[in-house]
């Protein structure tokens, strides 16, 4: 499976909402995401430009991307975006191929 990193920022009404009302949005989101076949590994909350950090696996690209617009059609999100995850051999097995293209830069 592909890891994913997720970084996401809630809108003022959800950020409203947790606060009146505390609750673990990991365990909201943990069986919807198991529910497509995917695995959340950690989600943490942080301060900055994103309100929430989190690591999942999802089967394929196309799962985390129906899992992205499942949870940004919610309205709660003010922004969400999906890293792909490469491990080191994945890197160094890009590398190896990046290796053997002959791209010529404009010139």
């Amino acid at each position: 499976m592909a890891i994913y990193l997720v970084q996401a920022s809630y809108g003022a009404a959800a950020i409203g909402a947790m606060v009146k009302h505390p609750q673990d949005r990991a365990a909201a989101i943990r069986p919807l995401m198991e529910r497509v076949g995917g695995k959340l590994h950690g989600m943490w909350f942080t301060f900055g430009e994103y309100d929430i950090v989190a690591i999942a696996e999802m089967p394929d690209a196309t799962t985390a991307a129906a899992f992205a617009m499942a949870v940004g059609s919610s309205g709660a999100m003010a922004s969400y975006r999906t890293t792909p995850l490469l491990t080191m051999d994945e890197a160094v097995e890009a590398m190896k191929k990046a290796g053997g293209l002959a791209y010529k830069a404009p010139q």
